[in-house]
């Protein structure tokens, strides 16, 4: 069985993006792409939420992002996925801001998603967060899923 990856709504823009002069951008580009290359060794999972960010903004860049979708599964927000959603806000693990980035986190965890992954530092793949996130995803009676960005998820060659 195939691990089973979240694919967050930054994965989705930065591998559908124009190249960028910044070279932070650049680079989180290229590692995106070359894991999408890679993308056969896993199973993606998308949310509704997920789908409704890509269609946000430039109409051209969204169609991209769109586009980049087609035949992932897609994830409800379960009853369970609102309750924990809340539960990252009430408990200050995200900002109320940060609203869909904890329906994220909350969609991969109660779906039982081994991975979670995205390029959103500040409010997922963040390394003072994720232990704060964790617990409040174990203390709802959750397993949550790895956070990481593509150059962290990796499989070794031959598994």
């Amino acid at each position: 069985m195939k691990p089973r990856v979240y694919v967050e709504t930054s994965i989705l823009s930065y591998l559908t993006a124009l190249p960028s002069r910044d070279l932070v951008q650049t680079a989180h580009q290229q590692l995106t792409v070359e894991w999408w290359g890679r993308r056969d060794r896993f199973d993606l999972f998308v949310s509704e939420a997920v789908l409704a960010e890509v269609r946000k903004g430039d109409p051209a860049a969204a169609a991209r992002r769109l586009g980049a979708t087609e035949g992932l599964r897609v994830l409800s927000a379960t009853h369970d996925a609102q309750t924990l959603a809340t539960a990252l806000l009430k408990a200050a693990v995200m900002p109320e801001k940060a609203a869909i980035d904890a329906a994220h986190v909350a969609i991969a965890t109660v779906h039982g998603l081994e991975f979670l992954l995205t390029w959103n530092c500040t409010h997922i793949a963040n390394a003072t967060m994720r232990p704060r996130i964790e617990a409040v995803c174990r203390e709802s009676g959750f397993q949550p899923p790895i956070i990481c960005t593509p150059e962290e998820l990796t499989l070794q060659e031959g598994t």
